[in-house]
């Protein structure tokens, strides 16, 4: 039996396992360290209602349970979703899955330990101690955290990290993603470039790759990342972030290279193979992207990882193979998600796609065209983004293939380009979802000259002199197209020539208004929703 220096007499702990023997093991192991209450529960629900009715210092849970549809993940998500796992407790996931997906889930999670079966005593409590003394010396930057005082949070972290404090890298790991969740790039870069000069770390030059990109320097993101992919050919996450940039610049043959790399190297992330399988999907290479889609449903379905736009894909390629029962399984597999989910938008949203694709296969195309047109009521909402631009652009694109009729599609097309086309990238991404019918994309491509026009007027408005012309230029077709682009410029022009301009504050609460409604954060285009960013740390908020 292991001895540890510190006293847990006053700790108390929750064994959560189906299997007494293996329950009685880890109640045994906690008690020969020193832990002075130990309780038990047998399934994730008892569980449950024991942590809301008491705080505890160390959880141990399996990960599945016999006979049981809530798995241990289900469990921790739920105890976060209401916020009923306090940072002070300690979360250790036990089981004896060992492959690469449930170990990266466990990271996603922000676990803070994960134990494989069988282990030896030691091992669970260095553990449990490993844990306790990390949030011991961090626990006033997490209560900040949880009280979503973020920027007093990473104040704390610079301030560890300085004075090279208990756990400092770690800290300054967490201020620089504290950073750039709150736009602070800049900072950002700053930080996990002094942590590299400090001590020379993969996920240090990643930050600092990630900040580049974030502040819109891709040139730059993209050198870092191929110096530190130079060095580190087998670090994974370098591939993720390099086959963003190349996305975000649409050099998509080059992104899809990328992510074959990132692929190959974990086979068995649902992640990296969902992002290969939608990169393939909008090359165009829609037989190869089926084959993908399809392995990433059977492999992570039920993952919280797995993301639904992967079923929407796959929905598209049965529609084109006349895949029947393919594309009802699909439609089947929703429901089920819907059932696990029913207060997501997101998956709603979604879902309709799907239940509109599966009308058409059964040449329902009265009802077909009826849920359409209810789609497109909703292009100018503002929570209507580029994702759901893009499958009703494919929807519409599937219809007019099939010679159904829909007399206000082109109009459809018209407010979807000039609201989304913001760049050549964005573009080419709608274009491709518009592919079964040309000339949607030819149209998309002229809906992006539209909006470039209107910038550059309003840009040469500005450097002759009329700033404020350019501005209420910018405004005049930003409130009309939605465009983020121009809402964006107009704001830079704003803060760049503020002095100049005839009525500025007015016309900068009109712009603040539409930057929080139709902001670039609804407009940008990913590959299906990113849950954590590549490299990124996974931080337990309230």
């Amino acid at each position: 039996m292991a001895t540890f220096d510190a006293d847990l007499s006053k700790c108390t702990a929750l064994v959560v396992d189906g299997n007494p023997t293996s329950r009685s093991i880890l109640v045994t192991q906690l008690r020969d360290f020193g832990v002075g209450t130990v309780l038990q529960a047998a399934r994730a629900a008892d569980a449950r209602r024991q942590l809301e009715y008491r705080p505890f210092d160390f959880v141990l849970c399996e990960l599945h349970f016999a006979g049981d549809n809530d798995s241990g993940q289900d469990l921790l998500d739920d105890l976060r979703r209401n916020q009923l796992l306090p940072f002070s407790t300690v979360f250790i996931m036990v089981t004896g899955e060992a492959t690469y997906a449930k170990v990266a889930e466990a990271a996603e999670s922000a676990l803070d330990g994960y134990l494989l079966k069988p282990h030896k005593a030691t091992h669970l409590g260095e553990r449990i101690m490993q844990a306790r003394a990390r949030k011991l010396a961090l626990q006033p930057i997490f209560t900040a955290i949880e009280a979503l005082d973020f920027a007093a949070a990473a104040d704390l972290c610079m301030e560890r990290f300085k004075t090279r404090g208990p756990f400092w890298l770690y800290a300054a790991r967490v201020g620089a993603e504290l950073m750039l969740r709150m736009g602070k790039s800049a900072e950002a870069q700053a930080l996990y470039k002094a942590v590299v000069e400090a001590k020379t770390l993969p996920w240090a030059k990643l930050g600092v790759a990630r900040a580049q990109l974030d502040a819109g320097q891709t040139t730059q993101a993209t050198s870092t990342l191929e110096n530190l992919i130079s060095t580190e050919p087998n670090y994974a996450d370098a591939y993720d972030v390099m086959g963003r940039a190349h996305f975000e610049v649409g050099k998509f043959d080059k992104a899809l290279e990328t992510y074959k790399m990132a692929a190959s190297l974990t086979p068995s992330s649902i992640t990296r193979v969902q992002n290969l399988a939608m990169m393939t999907y909008f090359s165009g290479q829609h037989a190869e992207a089926e084959k993908l889609l399809d392995q990433t449903v059977r492999m992570g379905l039920d993952s919280k990882m797995f993301d639904p736009q992967t079923l929407v894909l796959l929905a598209f390629t049965r529609l084109e193979n006349g895949d029947r029962k393919g594309l009802q399984r699909c439609f089947d597999d929703f429901k089920r998600l819907i059932e696990k989910d029913p207060e997501s938008p997101r998956l709603r949203r979604l879902s309709d796609i799907v239940a509109a694709l599966n009308l058409i296969q059964q040449s329902q195309f009265a009802q077909a065209v009826d849920s359409v047109r209810t789609l497109s009521k909703s292009i100018t909402a503002p929570d209507f983004d580029f994702e759901s631009a893009s499958n009703l652009l494919a929807l519409l694109s599937q219809l007019a293939n099939k010679a159904i009729q829909l007399d206000e599609v082109q109009t459809s097309v018209d407010t979807l380009g000039l609201r989304f086309c913001s760049n050549r990238a964005q573009t080419e991404l709608l274009a491709a979802s518009a592919a079964v019918h040309p000339p949607f994309a030819e149209h998309l491509r002229n809906c992006q000259s539209k909006v470039l026009e209107y910038a550059e007027t309003a840009m040469a408005l500005s450097m002759s002199g009329d700033p404020t012309s350019a501005v209420k230029n910018l405004i005049l077709h930003g409130k009309s197209t939605l465009n983020a682009r121009l809402i964006d410029n107009a704001w830079q022009v704003l803060q760049k020539h503020a002095t100049k301009i005839t009525g500025a504050e007015a016309l900068t609460q009109t712009v603040m208004a539409l930057r929080a409604t139709y902001g670039m954060g609804s407009a940008k285009a990913s590959l299906g929703e990113q849950k954590r960013g590549a490299g990124g740390l996974a931080l337990r908020t309230g």
